[in-house]
């Protein structure tokens, strides 16, 4: 007491020059300094929290940027140019060919999905096929495995032509390096295999390896047919060294100078727009969760500032008796508190910025672009989320002691004062937590989610308040009981300065999202995993021309009598029109955009598919010969704002075609059986060149033996159908949702480290009042087994309560997500959830049981003579 008066004497000789007896900044930044003399002790919870928030926000934020701006950056390489032309089904024109050379150097490159075998037929691989032209590449090099020159590699050698592809495919289809591959009805030689490919980011996502070859031999393999699923792309490179706007003026110029062309035109800047789109849409998600985290850890920050307070609180009782003005302890120790965060956010800072230096390596498999550096942008953000969180969780705690009276602050070990802040200080918080929301909203890619996820995480914070005042109104009106321990573990829930209201905070917010978590996961998966296959066909068949279609009839008929051939005629067109606007102004919902990107598969029939519900308007007449009409898919439509009777204009090969739309039907994408937004009346694409799409499906779901026979079957009779069998697709998919499970798991963990730090801190924060019990209670004659059993009792039913509220409201948040957002339907999974419930009360517990552990410890003498 002696040291802390004299500092209190000194601040009052201070303030006694300053006007109006107010504190100044700098006496109180005086005061906060000599206090921070002592160290950090009782703030480790508090560093641990903003470290771990504002690392997990800094790492995220700069590794997305490292990857967006190096997608960026290396645009014209994984382009392959600095524009792009894409055509679907057809060749350019001689005269859209000579307008792409007056631009510059042109590169002309085919793909499509094909399936290759050697030659004794045993391991059919679906490949993404890739014919090349002499000029390729324009940009880059392509290295192959042990060198060689690609050209030489695919060019004719004693009569037949070379082609090099990913080492996955030597896997799967079980070849060599120099075997003969059947492709189609052509046979090729694999002469080498693939090391990088400088330009396979800009293919998008694919469902097998890469096989490459000269477009010389593309006719060979009779692949390519009218109406086949062909790309065929043009890359461009512009002569000199365009800058950004010159580079956009060439491709605005392109669908001006020819448009009635059914193109896609891409820059430099855009050379992977979906994985930009999917990198930023996934760093949000991470940055939310770590903001969960950071705002969990707020939780953290107050209990740690009223425990330090708690320890003050003899030296602000002096202060004021002294005559020290009321805001005097708050802006000391607010300045105090800040320079500790400070602290800790430059810590988190530094390991954030660390991140991208630490993971560039383990994503340069997914993206091959170099992503470590500073991202000063990113590192502010976190940092100002750090500060916001402190300030707002640390100012509550502090505006309490500017209310209190001295003597109120001397007997507050024994009857804590429940005050609240001044408004000012209320309205300080509330602007803090509004800024903190607003900017995590404001900056978000998708501000929909951001804030749903934002209302979520304030609406469970709101009511684990109303659950703490509901538990301790349960435990205040609870009947008597003869058990002691029982009377004492009830008691410790309701009485002043109770930890019901920080453990149930603290626990709750991390087990509901951690609940929400588990529980979407596991209904994608079983949704992904479980519903789909049963439902599912097990082949696909892609670019099935007309004298094939009979054909695939007849040998189903003959090698699977009892599977089930559907077959629909298949065409692709681009939407330019809705209701007679064009489509790129529009007014349409976000979610909808990607129906209006590129070409949608399109197909027509005269009678309403079996799988398909109208929910609107009427199918038309099987022998209608009128003006176009066009069944659209009912949920897309009101994305699209669009209905019955309202026009729709789709660009086919070329040709404009305005069709009304008639009715609208629900659409099974799940199923992954044949849907298609559009379904036009068949007069109105009558002779348009099309290939027709057929799934098949065995009764019983059909075992891997008779599928992979099946394949076998089919590749060497029709060599020029494509077969995609559908395990093979979900197993594609099934790498891509562990891996983002993982990182998903991984923020999530630090959610749940962050809830455990902040509940060993609010256990931390009480220990001095337990402390105090305890020994008053063992001094009356209570034993220590009989101590550890009321405490025990008391967190299981604390956390009882914390786990029952976060499996209701990780659920409910669940249940909206899936449905509202991810369109799967929500299933309640016991195990998981249990399981996270469980966790809860574990770790509830066996804080608890720590921390009583060592309060139980405690020499009664020492206390007694300070009570």
């Amino acid at each position: 007491m002696a040291s802390a008066t004299t500092d209190a004497l000194a601040a009052q000789g201070s303030l006694a020059r300053t006007p109006a007896n107010r504190p100044g900044l700098r006496v109180a930044s005086r005061f906060a300094v000599r206090e921070l003399r002592g160290g950090l002790r009782g703030f480790g919870v508090f560093l641990a929290c903003i470290i771990l928030g504002v690392a997990t926000i800094a790492g995220v934020g700069s590794v997305a940027r490292g990857m967006t701006d190096g997608l960026a950056r290396e645009g014209q390489a994984i382009l392959g140019g600095d524009l792009s032309v894409r055509l679907i089904q057809y060749q350019a024109t001689e005269e859209e060919r000579a307008y792409f050379e007056s631009l510059g150097a042109v590169s002309e490159v085919a793909t499509l999905r094909a399936i290759a075998r050697g030659l004794d037929g045993e391991s059919p691989a679906l490949v993404e096929l890739k014919a090349i032209d002499n000029a390729y590449p324009l940009v880059g090099t392509l290295d192959v495995e042990g060198g060689g020159d690609l050209a030489s590699l695919l060019a004719e050698s004693d009569g037949m032509f070379g082609a090099v592809a990913e080492a996955e495919f030597l896997t799967r289809a079980d070849v060599a390096v120099g075997d003969v591959l059947k492709l189609g009805e052509a046979e090729i030689v694999l002469r080498g295999v693939i090391a990088k490919e400088p330009d396979r980011l800009s293919d998008g996502f694919s469902f097998g390896p890469r096989l490459m070859v000269s477009q010389d031999v593309l006719g060979a393999t009779e692949l390519v047919q009218p109406g086949s699923l062909a790309n065929w792309n043009y890359r461009i490179l512009l002569s000199g060294r365009p800058g950004d706007g010159a580079v956009t003026e060439a491709a605005e110029s392109i669908p001006e100078a020819f448009p009635d062309a059914a193109w896609r035109v891409r820059t430099r800047a855009e050379a992977a727009p979906s994985l930009n789109t999917n990198i930023r849409r996934f760093a949000e998600f991470l940055t939310l969760i770590g903001l969960t985290a950071l705002v969990v850890g707020g939780v953290g920050v107050a209990n740690a500032v009223s425990s330090y307070l708690e320890g003050k609180r003899d030296v602000i009782a002096t202060l004021k008796c002294l005559g020290a003005p009321a805001e005097l302890p708050v802006v000391v120790y607010l300045i105090e508190i800040m320079i500790i965060a400070g602290v800790g956010i430059a810590v988190g800072l530094g390991l954030g910025a660390a991140i991208p230096f630490i993971a560039g390596p383990l994503l340069s498999g997914f993206v091959p672009v170099d992503i470590a550096g500073l991202y000063p942008i990113d590192l502010l953000m976190a940092a100002v989320y750090g500060f916001l969180t402190a300030f707002a969780f640390a100012l509550y705690p502090l505006g309490r002691t500017r209310q209190v009276s001295p003597s109120a602050l001397f007997r507050d070990s024994v009857a804590p004062i429940q005050k609240r802040p001044p408004t000012v200080y209320l309205v300080a918080v509330a602007v803090a937590l509004l800024v903190l929301a607003g900017l995590a909203i404001g900056l978000a890619f998708d501000r929909r989610i951001a804030a749903v996820f934002v209302g979520g995480a304030a609406a469970a914070f709101v009511m684990l308040r109303f659950v703490a005042l509901g538990v301790t109104a349960l435990a205040r009106r609870a009947p008597r009981v003869r058990s002691t321990s029982v009377r004492l573990a009830i008691g410790n829930i309701h009485r002043p300065g109770a930890l019901t209201p920080a453990i149930v905070m603290s626990l709750g917010l991390g087990l509901t999202l951690l609940v929400s978590l588990v529980l979407i996961d596991g209904n994608f998966r079983r949704e992904l995993f479980g519903t789909i296959p049963k439902t599912a066909p097990s082949f696909f068949f892609l670019d099935i021309q007309g004298p094939e279609a009979d054909a695939l009839r007849t040998f189903v008929a003959e090698n699977e009598p009892d599977a089930e051939l559907e077959m629909q005629p298949m065409l692709r067109g681009r939407i330019t029109q809705l209701a007679g606007i064009p489509a790129e102004e529009a007014e349409i919902d976000p979610e909808a955009r990607w129906v209006l990107r590129g070409d949608r598969g399109i197909t027509y029939s005269a009678t309403q598919p079996d799988n398909n519900d109208l929910t609107a308007g009427e199918w038309w007449p099987a022998d209608y010969d009128g003006p176009p009409l066009v069944s659209f898919g009912a949920e897309i439509a009101e994305e699209l704002r669009i209905g019955i009777g309202d026009s729709i204009t789709v660009n086919v090969l070329g040709r404009e075609i305005t069709a009304e739309i008639t009715s609208l039907r629900t659409i099974n994408w799940q199923s992954l059986s044949m849907n298609s937004v559009m379904i036009f009346s068949p007069n109105a694409l009558r002779g348009a060149p099309f290939t027709s799409l057929a799934t098949l499906a065995y009764p019983d779901g059909g075992t891997d033996e008779q599928e992979l026979a099946f394949l076998k079957g089919v590749v060497d009779a029709l060599p020029a159908i494509t077969v995609i069998r559908v395990k093979e697709a979900l197993e594609t998919a099934t790498d891509i949702v562990s891996q983002i499970g993982w990182a998903v798991r991984g923020a999530s963990a630090v959610t749940l480290l962050a809830s455990m730090l902040v509940l060993g801190g609010a256990f931390a924060a009480g220990s001095r009042r337990r402390v105090h019990d305890a020994v008053v209670l063992k001094t009356l004659g209570a034993t220590r087994g009989k101590l550890i059993g009321a405490f025990a009792l008391e967190f299981l039913l604390l956390g009882a309560a914390t786990a029952i509220f976060g499996l209701v409201a990780g659920s409910i948040a669940a249940w909206f997500v899936l449905g509202a957002i991810m369109d799967v339907p929500f299933a309640f999974l016991p195990v998981p959830a249990l399981g996270a419930a469980a966790l809860a009360l574990v770790l509830t517990l066996v804080f608890g049981l720590a921390g009583t552990w060592r309060v139980l410890g405690q020499k009664a003498a020492p206390v007694l003579r300070n009570l």
